[in-house]
């Protein structure tokens, strides 16, 4: 079972709890950036000092995926209504989880069992792209032991 597919929690709701708690850990800027046509917020860009350097960061939410995994799992019995309440459906649900995420990595970073760069590297932004989308560029060589990259 998929989780939080019928949450009713607001995406803005999540958001706000995301902020909050970003905040709480010590990020010193956030902003959202938006889809143009859709008008909803795609990611959450943040900054948080780490060992005196000003780290940037982009938290996304793939809401378009999540759509695309909750209409794969409709049966042939869903309602019209359910079909057409999809897509605000999917931003409750993929923001619900990007939140439940954050708390969890926060509680691991709150109880020493992780520190803030083990959890938030993949999403280390430098303005065009993230960590994560650079390695994947190059065909995750980097990770490769003894790699020029």
């Amino acid at each position: 079972m998929l989780k939080n597919y019928t949450s009713k929690v607001p995406a803005n709701t999540s958001l706000a709890y995301i902020e909050r708690k970003l905040v709480q850990h010590g990020a010193t800027r956030i902003l959202k950036t938006y889809d143009s046509e859709r008008k909803r917020v795609t990611a959450m860009c943040f900054a948080m000092e780490i060992d005196g350097v000003d780290v940037h960061f982009r938290l996304p939410a793939r809401v378009a995926n999540c759509e695309q995994v909750l209409r794969a799992n409709l049966t042939s019995r869903s309602r019209p209504e359910t079909i057409k309440k999809m897509p605000a459906q999917a931003e409750r649900t993929a923001w619900k989880i990007v939140l439940d995420w954050v708390e969890a990595q926060m509680a691991m970073i709150e109880l020493a069992q992780i520190e803030v760069m083990e959890v938030f590297m993949p999403y280390v932004f430098d303005g065009k792209q993230t960590y994560y989308e650079l390695i994947k560029e190059k065909g995750y060589k980097a990770l490769l032991p003894g790699s020029k990259q």
